[in-house]
């Protein structure tokens, strides 16, 4: 009878061990409640900041990088990047990408700015889940936009705002860029995805399907119904006919990027629908950020410069965004 309890005992405990190290993976999204509060990243003129969001209904963290200018001229306005992380992660981009800024702005291929590092959880997907429980699209557009022009020292509008992200977060730049178009001058993609309509498509190339699966079940109700309505496939389709002349969109994809046949086809549906937009293939690049900028240099930050230059045009001539 001891022996055999022993047993049951050690089984249990090899049961808890393995459920430890299955959550404790970056590939697997385990049900716990959402951390909307991340700890401090330490960078060059990068602060955390934290604020009640209405959507959450709880406190909620960003990061935030403020040029040198921004204590230089107290007296200047300035526009804001929102760069929105990728998959497994949240804090992990905010150095590097902020140094990038800073050497671009120091070049003078990039006006000062601002730039917002959103939490959109580790799998977020930068929409609303149908739980209820992580509302990450309502946080970003309805809470956290008026949050940043009334705590720093914005232009104000959408004329000023850009949105930008890698992976996830490049699919998310795609769902606010086409959907919320009217707070943006501006978005670009970076490596995004998921871009194909079949979130749990046999595809080697894509997340393991067991994520997937997750995600699925945590953000979209277990339902691929969902998960396409969310898309920005189709709410490009639906979008198309209210985005302004000229709006400026950027899909950037590395040649060596496992996810290169979807933003292929994402590229070809956007030409038919019809979405005027920037596509390019970076040779020799995987999945990576910082490989995208380094390998296009100063061309990259361009499109930002030139996006915003674009939006002044406009609003002297009169147009305003509803």
């Amino acid at each position: 009878m001891r022996k055999r309890t022993l047993s049951q005992h050690a089984r249990a405990r090899i049961a808890l061990l393995w459920l430890i190290i299955l959550c404790s993976w970056p590939w697997v999204a385990c049900a716990q409640a959402p951390a909307w509060v991340t700890s401090q990243v330490s960078a060059p003129n990068v602060t955390r900041q934290i604020f009640f969001s209405a959507a959450v209904g709880a406190q909620v963290s960003y990061h935030v990088y403020l040029p040198d200018e921004y204590d230089q001229n107290p007296d200047a306005r300035f526009p804001v990047l929102f760069y929105l992380h990728g998959a497994g992660g949240v804090l992990g981009g905010i150095a590097p990408i902020s140094a990038q800024l800073s050497q671009a702005i120091a070049q003078g291929h990039l006006p000062p700015l601002i730039a917002v590092f959103p939490n959109g959880l580790p799998y977020g997907m930068w929409c609303d889940a149908e739980s209820g429980l992580q509302p990450v699209e309502s946080m970003v557009v309805q809470d956290l936009l008026p949050e940043i022009e009334a705590r720093f020292r914005t232009q104000g509008g959408w004329r000023s705002r850009l949105v930008e992200g890698f992976s996830m977060g490049g699919y998310g730049a795609a769902r606010f860029g086409l959907k919320h178009a009217d707070k943006f001058a501006a978005f670009s993609m970076l490596g995004a995805g998921p871009l194909q309509l079949d979130f749990l498509a046999d595809d080697p190339g894509l997340a393991p399907i067991a994520l997937r699966q997750q995600i699925l079940q945590q953000v979209y109700g277990n339902s691929l119904a969902i998960f396409e309505a969310q898309s920005p496939w189709r709410i490009a389709e639906s979008s198309a006919a209210a985005l302004r002349q000229g709006y400026p969109i950027r899909q950037l994809i590395g040649s060596l990027d496992s996810i290169l046949p979807a933003n292929q086809a994402f590229h070809q549906h956007l030409d038919a629908v019809p979405v005027a937009h920037q596509f390019l293939e970076v040779p020799g690049v995987g999945h990576d950020a910082l490989g995208l900028i380094q390998a296009i240099g100063p061309s990259f930050f361009h499109f930002h410069r030139d996006a915003l230059r674009a939006a002044d045009r406009l609003m002297g001539d009169g147009f305003e965004a509803q």
